[in-house]
């Protein structure tokens, strides 16, 4: 009986430190807000410079609801304002949140034009 209870607690101090490094890893994200006050809106392809981005971080995307939209894409479809991926995420809500993955993050607006207009960016997240 001892040793049933024994593991128990194991598991219980295992789960709760793995919960207490969640916390932390998500209590450590940052917000930014794409283009400051502009919001996302056209020429933004130099807004990430000299931020330090992290996975996790969150991305938000103010824009007016139908006049753009927030679309994730491959290193392929960003510099060719192109190749939305099947099944990809269409962000239109203009408050869109999009946590940051580690790596190459690639977003463009895929209304017509506006990411050749400079309404695209690449983040690099740690």
């Amino acid at each position: 009986m001892a040793e049933g209870r024994g593991s128990a607690m194991v598991a219980a101090v295992v789960l709760s430190l793995m919960l207490v490094a969640l916390h932390c890893q998500v209590a450590h994200a940052a917000t930014y807000v794409v283009g400051g006050r502009s919001g996302w809106t056209f020429g933004l392809s130099n807004w990430p410079r000299g931020k330090n981005f992290k996975a996790g971080d969150i991305l938000v995307f103010n824009y007016k609801i139908g006049a753009h939209n927030v679309v994730a894409v491959n290193k392929a479809g960003y510099k060719g304002c192109s190749n939305t991926p099947r099944n990809a995420k269409v962000y239109s809500s203009g408050k869109d949140q999009i946590r940051l993955v580690k790596g190459l993050n690639n977003f463009i607006c895929t209304f017509p034009g506006h990411c050749d207009a400079g309404m695209k960016i690449q983040v690099m997240a740690s």
